[in-house]
């Protein structure tokens, strides 16, 4: 398996949201009438408008927007529905995928979308495998093919029950075969889809989108336009120009010091600025090289495990922004359990050293814990430094905490060098194959030189083939447990989304979900 490139992006926020407030309404669908333009601040970067090429969360915000795939996921829901497809179904045991398309379905450029532009898009971003692109996403297609220009066949190399999910996210997008290129990215920084906006604009520091009159599907905006602000990860810039009245919501990117001060301003009162807060499956955990010489001990990890104290860690440093994670898969995922709390419990500095003596480990444990400043969000830092103090006063650790740049972090990470570092990830769908396949399957993305041949060889396969996700519950829970014994990785926390928003805007909380898809044409101003 490609590595996921969604490890390379920093998680929705580092501090989240603390509070949904009744203040910003509640929009429940409707006809789509549709209201004044928007502004929308975020830190990120845009970093791809080709879908072939993109995977971080920017570049995912404009497909979702822009693109359309066969499927989507609904507001609030886990479940792909059918948006460019009419309908969709599974044959041949998960291994045959057929979709039949809406009528009438046109480009943003007025040319016709069939079969053929659904399959062009697919083997396109397959054969140009860009590093950053999401083609290990659709790895287990074999041939597509097209026996009329409304339907579309996937056949595939394994059963691959999530397959759905997989292709209703930004790996999904749909291009105009007529204006990208078979083999090679398109290079001029426009976008061609059939989605409910069209990209007018794209710069550094803005881009701008107004709605599709073409498009057919799913979505009704609520909105006329949406002019996105790019700050480019500067955080301050972000919060002045909230409060300023430069944009009307904040999205990613400010730390919970941020909106603490925010909620706690007099002048943000005056404005009428309040915070909206949604549901997230973005997790961090503290992963263990199996191979290295101390790290690679089990009493040594079971030792950190039963010393680590989560609800410090969010209180302290994630001012209760973030909640603690006990397992692999977090918790409104199907298939959850607690693994971790049921093998570990609450910290406990008896059971830490009984595990230490029990591996022959006598003296204070040295250890190094490898961060990266800013990739994780801007607490990462400060949040591995409280975990060394917590170790350190246990009196059975010597823990330091060392903070290199990404590029040198993946790099050294690569090679070995590292026993302990930090990885975040924000899924690419909520489903709890990708909170266990990309980590514990083969090649995994971790780097930490862990297989469990059970996992790989027994359990994963069976969850992959099975259509009914529900059903996969013992499965899952059994990798979770494996992996709670085992320790390859100590789960953190759990984030949530949140926005910060001037109080006439409306509609934010169907922007804010375990998909992660941010939908425009939901938020209502005025």
């Amino acid at each position: 398996m490609k590595t996921h490139n969604k490890w390379l992006t920093a998680p929705l926020a580092a501090g989240l949201a603390t509070a949904l407030l009744s203040g910003c309404g509640t929009e429940q669908g409707g006809s789509g009438s549709s209201g004044a333009g928007v502004r929308v601040g975020m830190s990120d970067e845009i970093l791809a408008t080709d879908p072939a090429a993109g995977y971080d969360p920017g570049s995912w915000l404009l497909f979702n927007n822009v693109f359309q795939s066969l499927l989507a996921f609904p507001k609030g829901g886990s479940e792909p529905e059918p948006e460019a497809a009419d309908k969709c179904g599974f044959s041949a045991g998960s291994k045959v995928y057929t979709c039949t398309l809406r009528d009438g379905l046109t480009f943003s450029n007025g040319n016709k979308l069939t079969s053929e532009d659904v399959k062009y898009s697919f083997e396109r971003a397959i054969r140009i495998a860009d590093p950053a692109g999401p083609a290990p996403l659709l790895s287990t297609i074999d041939t597509i093919d097209t026996p009329d220009e409304k339907t579309v066949v996937f056949r595939l190399k394994v059963p691959d029950a999530t397959f759905p999910s997989k292709i209703a996210s930004g790996a999904g997008s749909i291009v105009d075969h007529r204006d990208y290129p078979a083999d090679a990215l398109r290079t001029d920084g426009k976008a061609t889809g059939s989605g409910p906006y069209k990209l007018d604009s794209l710069s550094d520091s803005e881009a701008t989108f107004s709605t599709n009159p073409g498009y057919r599907g799913t979505a009704r905006p609520k909105n006329d336009a949406v002019t996105l602000k790019l700050y480019n990860g500067d955080r301050a810039a972000l919060s002045k120009a909230l409060t300023a009245g430069q944009i009307d919501v904040a999205y990613r990117g400010l730390s919970a010091e941020d909106i603490a001060a925010l909620e706690s301003s007099d002048t943000t009162d005056d404005k009428g600025i309040e915070v909206v807060q949604g549901s997230s499956a973005e997790v961090q955990h503290l992963v263990f090289n199996m191979k290295d010489p101390v790290a690679g001990k089990l009493g040594v990890r079971q030792a950190i495990a039963h010393l680590v104290n989560r609800e410090a860690l969010v209180e302290g440093v994630y001012k209760s922004t973030a909640t603690p994670l006990y397992s692999i898969v977090p918790a409104g995922i199907a298939g959850h359990n607690t693994a971790f709390y049921d093998t570990y419990g609450t910290p406990d500095q008896a059971k830490a050293k009984k595990a230490l003596r029990a591996d022959g480990v006598t003296g204070k444990v040295k250890l190094t814990l490898w961060s990266t400043p800013s990739r994780y969000g801007p607490s990462t830092d400060q949040e591995l430094k409280a975990i060394a103090e917590q170790l350190n006063a246990s009196g059975l650790f010597d823990a330091d905490v060392k903070s290199v740049a990404y590029d040198q972090y993946e790099k050294d990470i690569a090679a070995g060098k590292y026993g302990v570092y930090v990885k975040g990830w924000v899924p690419d769908y909520p489903d709890a194959d990708n909170f266990t396949a990309p980590f514990f399957g083969e090649g995994n993305v971790l780097g930490n030189h862990y297989e469990n041949t059970t996992i790989t060889g027994s359990l994963l396969p069976k969850t992959a083939a099975a259509p009914d996700r529900a059903g996969t519950a013992d499965e899952y829970g059994k990798i979770q447990d494996i992996v709670a014994e085992q320790l390859p990785l100590l789960p953190l926390w759990q984030g949530k989304q949140y926005a910060v928003a001037r109080d006439d805007v409306t509609g934010l909380e169907w922007t804010l979900d375990a998909s992660t898809v941010f939908r425009f044409w939901e938020i209502r101003k005025g």
